[in-house]
């Protein structure tokens, strides 16, 4: 079975064709990175307007790469939430263009449902499993207990996790998109150089639950406060020293939950799993507990159509279809049982 797969949820526009929820045909993904890069920050007005003017020759060149024309196409997959209201409804519009105009059915998908699902398209992993879902919109730990079933832990209260990200690149200038620039910088730098505040655990219900406006604030407005005698205040000290202390937060409520479900395999996803220090340090649990650890590839933590082409697949081999009324939700609901 043969899916396109329709990603639009912020400033990618991404399409793929996928086989059987596994095989990886085709994915092209056009970047609104130098669109955005003036503003430090996506502009949700250029996002929805430039992906109005892409989305077309971005599937077509995906079905063209992968040999195949509209008519091998089973279903289409498309995007639906979360994220830009503009750019998801862009993309949730063209998907039902095609699908009313070559009568194919097409299934509308779960953004943050899409991204556990990328390290599935490159492994074979079992359910269930502890997901770490980091991105510039959300930071979730939950148990996926299948496809289409997530038991969240813990999120975030305030900013995610690539948010606090964007915003301290955007506070130093250090460039764009500030989650890139922030990791190769801290290659550069020395994490010892500040001490920043970590947030204590919560308990019961709360326990998983991780802030980080505080680490934002002290990085932004309390560098004095943090900072080690006898180490530079050079961007690449402060870079490395955010980077680690944001990452030790994540990993520390991860442990946790290690410890305490007895789950002994956790699944990655999101544009933050590809940052180098979080990818080392689940490494680094990954020898200390025994677990076995998947952290989808480079070009699969970012958004992308192959991620939703995927997941579509089991949704469309189920009979499950979106109907013409189907519109896009900008956000989701957070709260602790079965999601969504």
């Amino acid at each position: 079975m043969l899916v396109l797969g329709i990603e639009t949820s912020c400033d990618e526009c991404s399409a793929a064709v996928v086989r059987d929820g596994r095989h990886l045909l085709s994915m092209v993904t056009a970047t609104q990175i130098e669109i955005h890069k003036p503003y430090m920050g996506v502009v949700p007005e250029l996002a929805s307007r430039t992906h109005v003017e892409w989305i077309n020759g971005v599937a077509k060149k995906a079905l063209a790469d992968a040999g195949v024309s509209l008519d091998d196409i089973f279903g289409i997959a498309v995007t639906n939430r979360p994220g830009l209201s503009g750019s998801l409804l862009t993309g949730l519009s063209f998907a039902k263009g095609l699908a009313f105009a070559s009568g194919k059915p097409f299934v509308a998908i779960d953004h943050m449902f899409g991204h556990i699902y990328a390290a599935h398209l490159e492994n074979d992993i079992e359910y269930p499993y502890i997901g770490l879902l980091v991105s510039g919109g959300h930071t979730i730990l939950a148990i996926i207990k299948g496809y289409e079933e997530m038991q969240v832990l813990g999120t975030t209260i305030d900013d995610a996790v690539g948010e606090a990200f964007d915003k301290v690149a955007k506070f130093y200038n250090l460039g764009y998109p500030g989650g890139v620039v922030i990791d190769k910088l801290s290659k550069l730098g020395d994490p010892n150089a500040f001490s920043f505040p970590h947030p204590s655990l919560h308990k019961g219900d709360h326990q998983y639950d991780i802030s980080y406006s505080g680490l934002k604030t002290a990085v932004i407005n309390q560098l004095d406060q943090f900072h080690n005698a006898g180490y530079e205040k050079s961007n690449e000290n402060i870079s490395a020293a955010f980077q680690k202390t944001a990452i030790d937060m994540l990993t520390k409520r991860l442990l946790l939950a290690i410890d305490n479900t007895g789950l002994k395999t956790v699944v990655t996803g999101g544009g933050v799993a590809a940052n180098s220090y979080l990818r080392k340090s689940i490494t680094d649990i990954s020898e200390q507990k025994g677990v076995t650890v998947y952290n989808p590839s480079l070009k699969l933590c970012g958004d992308n159509g192959a991620m939703i082409a995927g997941l579509g697949y089991h949704y469309l081999k189920n009979n499950v279809k979106s109907g013409f009324e189907t519109t896009a939700h900008s956000r989701i609901p957070m709260f602790r049982k079965a999601y969504p």
